[in-house]
């Protein structure tokens, strides 16, 4: 038995509509946490007199509320271990370094510290602004894609399931307090692609079904047979996604974390706008289309 999507649009609307004012009023009253890669932050690179572990470092660093910073291993090193150790973190006063510095050299190994420096933020106030800019104009250039492939009222419907996604993903990282960094630019592009990628999927199934549906047959019976043509499709997409993304999630360690979070909320909530929301809301906009259209008509006679 076919499930209707269409005509379960109100609980679609519903909970889409409480899950965004949510996240909308988490980033109003808890803002983000920004990284170091906005916000700037402390270097400091110590030598060991032995290599160490990268985890053995990190591991130390969880008194302090920093498991979370950068550290790369400088100089002659394997993947895992160096006796060269950088750490970019939040910005620290001379107390804060200096505790971290014996620290590490009482738990870890014996170190001198080559330097201890604040630095500004990589991803500045005008690259922002760029990229804010970038992303417009890809938005723009996808509803003229869309546009030119469909038509406008698939483009508008598919932009707004976009939007809804991104608004997912930054009110779970709004309202959890999870740190953004450069990363999270590169996930949030990924999941518009997968959100995109997927609204096409079943749009251009809309769009083969039109010359062969029943005149009978309303926009909703439309919508309704290329979700089930393409849902398989689009499950296992979003399993296989999943499953390299909770692998990067749980066994991937602390730095690649939240990017992963953030692809997973993202995918979850892509698959879900493309076949719920994006297509009831082109469905609902072209019936309603033509009953004003029939409305006219009968008006005129």
């Amino acid at each position: 038995m076919r499930f209707d999507v269409i005509k379960h649009h109100r609980w679609w609307f519903s909970i889409s509509s409480l899950l965004v004012v949510i996240s909308i009023v988490s980033m109003f009253m808890n803002g983000f946490n920004l990284g170091i890669d906005f916000t700037g932050g402390t270097i400091v690179e110590v030598q060991f007199d032995r290599n160490v572990q990268v985890s053995q470092v990190r591991d130390d660093l969880k008194q302090f509320g920093l498991e979370n910073a950068v550290i790369q291993l400088s100089g002659e090193a394997s993947a895992t271990e160096g006796n060269d150790i950088i750490i970019r973190t939040r910005n620290l006063d001379a107390n804060e370094s200096k505790a971290i510095v014996d620290s590490l050299n009482t738990n870890v190994a014996p170190n001198e510290v080559k330097r201890v420096e604040s630095v500004g933020a990589v991803i500045g106030s005008e690259v922002t602004e760029h990229a804010l800019i970038n992303l417009a104009v890809a938005f723009l250039a996808l509803a003229a894609y869309i546009s030119y492939r469909f038509e406008y009222k698939v483009a508008l419907s598919s932009l707004a399931a976009i939007f809804h996604d991104l608004i997912m993903v930054l009110g779970v990282f709004s309202f959890f307090h999870l740190e953004i960094d450069s990363s999270f630019l590169a996930a949030i592009l990924t999941v518009i692609g997968y959100s995109m990628n997927e609204s096409v999927v079943i749009f251009d199934r809309i769009r083969e079904n039109t010359h062969t549906h029943k005149r009978t047959d309303t926009f909703a019976d439309l919508a309704n047979a290329s979700i089930a043509q393409s849902i398989h499709r689009s499950c296992y997409t979003l399993t296989t996604v999943l499953f390299a993304c909770c692998s990067l999630y749980f066994f991937g360690g602390d730095t690649t974390k939240n990017f992963a979070l953030c692809m997973i909320v993202g995918f979850v909530s892509g698959a879900y706008s493309s076949i719920c929301v994006a297509t009831s809301l082109w469905s609902i906009w072209k019936s309603r289309n033509r009953k004003d259209a029939r409305n006219q008509v009968a008006k005129k006679a």
